[in-house]
């Protein structure tokens, strides 16, 4: 599988542009999967359903199953978070999984900015972006793409990860 990271502060627009680069790569024939990280604390679950009720009476795991689709729980009560490597072990096969945050990880990223939220540049930083996407111009040497023109972005993963 190959592996491709968005990094950007909150409100800079990670999200769309991903919903917009998804159906562009699945066009294509690819098969896509996706690893959001956040750090707030979500819950998929809705508390005093079954399944809910069984993850709070100590299950460590709850796969929820239906025609449509299937989710697996699994709580870290005393396990640390797991890491990004962890996680793509857990994936179907794939032929592409997008990664949204993980901003520290060693792995090609596109890094999504506003300049109108303020906030500083990261690819100074972090040797791993590997292009910019922005809504206005940005002086860099990096590959840059308009933010809101998808698909040259999605032609610009393909080419990086050379699929």
């Amino acid at each position: 599988m190959k592996v491709f990271g968005f990094c950007g502060y909150s409100g800079s627009g990670k999200t769309t542009l991903i919903e917009q680069l998804i159906p562009l790569l699945t066009g294509r024939g690819l098969t896509v999967s996706l690893i959001k990280h956040t750090h707030h604390a979500f819950d998929l679950d809705q508390p005093g359903k079954d399944s809910w009720r069984h993850r709070q009476a100590g299950a460590s795991e709850v796969l929820l199953a239906g025609g449509q689709r299937w989710a697996l729980l699994h709580e870290n009560r005393e396990d640390a978070e797991p890491t990004l490597a962890q996680l793509l072990s857990r994936l179907a096969p794939c032929n592409l999984v997008l990664i949204e945050g993980y901003k520290h990880e060693a792995i090609p990223k596109l890094e999504i900015h506003r300049p109108a939220l303020g906030k500083p540049l990261l690819f100074g930083h972090d040797p791993h972006i590997v292009a910019l996407a922005s809504d206005m111009e940005i002086a860099t040497e990096l590959p840059r793409f308009d933010l809101n023109s998808p698909a040259p972005i999605a032609d610009f993963i393909l080419h990086t990860l050379e699929l």
